[in-house]
């Protein structure tokens, strides 16, 4: 599939975006009260849209991140997930935030909720992702928190590519037809 930037739709705004990340923000400074959380951003994907979470919770926050894939240059995922980088500091008795791009098979999701629970005893465990596509998933898995529905589409822009490109689009797209 090809795809140029006259060929794409708006699906969701930079303003509705950002609406959005206040509303998840506000319902996790509720949920959190002040304490610190460890935000673990999936890259490449997830960091546009963690920086902009992360910038509105009122507690203290770290951040690390790790590197997943399983699409490669394509727009359908290869259905295994590659752990480029997963390093991660010791998160036992830690209030842990998973910060994800988007869940569509819900393998990646998966594979991150079972090593957060096989190598570490958390406080705290939430799983935060931007898009959730439910028509495409293959495994139970459903964040805690998400930001939008999105149905069968490839989406590109806020951090969601296409072979490495259209990542720095300041809302979300897809191509028509």
């Amino acid at each position: 599939m090809e795809i140029n930037f006259e060929d794409l739709k708006v699906l969701y705004s930079e303003e509705q975006l950002q609406t959005r990340i206040k509303e998840l923000a506000k319902e996790m400074n509720g949920f959190y009260k002040g304490e610190e959380v460890i935000a673990v951003c999936a890259l490449k994907g997830a960091v546009l849209f963690a920086s902009d979470l992360v910038r509105e919770l009122d507690m203290p926050v770290k951040m690390e991140f790790i590197r997943l894939s399983s699409y490669g240059s394509s727009t359908t995922t290869s259905g295994k997930v590659n752990a480029v980088d997963i390093k991660l500091p010791d998160l036992n008795g830690k209030n842990v935030l998973i910060i994800e791009d988007i869940v569509d098979t819900g393998l990646t999701a998966k594979f991150l909720i079972d090593f957060i629970h096989m190598n570490f005893h958390v406080k705290t465990f939430k799983f935060c992702s931007l898009l959730d596509k439910k028509i495409t998933r293959k495994v139970d898995v459903k964040p805690d928190y998400y930001g939008f529905d999105v149905d069968d589409k490839f989406v590109v822009g806020y951090g969601l590519d296409y072979d490495g490109y259209y990542r720095n689009l300041k809302y979300i797209a897809y191509k028509e037809g």
